[in-house]
């Protein structure tokens, strides 16, 4: 479903390990999980209208996530952005889980000519973190790079899915 002037935004919270989330969506497609911390945007805004129902799915897929239960999510997904940003996001989400992946890398599985800092700007606009996995986006020498959860957020994701044992063993 596409986002119109009309529709509203509906949100919930829930904890989780790596602290508070902030889920928003239409009621039929999440559109956005955030950090508590994320700099990025506003926290809530008054114009949303909280509901627990719509988020059902994502709930528990989180919570199967977090348990190590899950390595993909089955989600409606509707993330606002450009063309090329969600070209970028959907690259994202074909990065298996567990693993990761350059920026270097990551553009050109996006296209011919794209270039990693594109990438890397898209990459840190995504709306829908963790489903979204650009916490599995690394540097070209296998550093941990900018997130915008913060780089202990993003070693606690990658080492719950064991790909900073695997990154350990192939940078040694």
């Amino acid at each position: 479903m596409s986002r119109t002037s009309q529709a509203r935004t509906l949100y919930t919270t829930i904890a989780s390990p790596v602290g508070e989330l902030l889920l928003t969506g239409d009621g039929e497609s999440l559109q956005g999980l955030y950090f508590h911390e994320d700099l990025r945007r506003t926290w809530i805004d008054r114009e949303w209208t909280r509901s627990d129902r719509p988020f059902g799915d994502a709930r528990e897929q989180l919570g199967e996530f977090f348990a190590g239960e899950r390595e993909a999510f089955d989600l409606a997904l509707d993330p606002a952005g450009s063309g090329f940003q969600r070209g970028v996001w959907a690259a994202l989400s074909e990065v298996p889980y567990g693993q990761t992946i350059s920026y270097g890398e990551l553009a050109r599985r996006v296209g011919d000519g794209v270039s990693p800092r594109a990438v890397g700007r898209a990459n840190a606009t995504n709306p829908i973190a963790i489903v979204v996995p650009c916490h599995r986006v690394i540097g070209a020498d296998g550093s941990l790079t900018g997130y915008a959860g913060g780089l202990e957020r993003k070693r606690s994701l990658l080492e719950l899915e064991g790909a900073l044992l695997a990154l350990a063993g192939a940078v040694d």
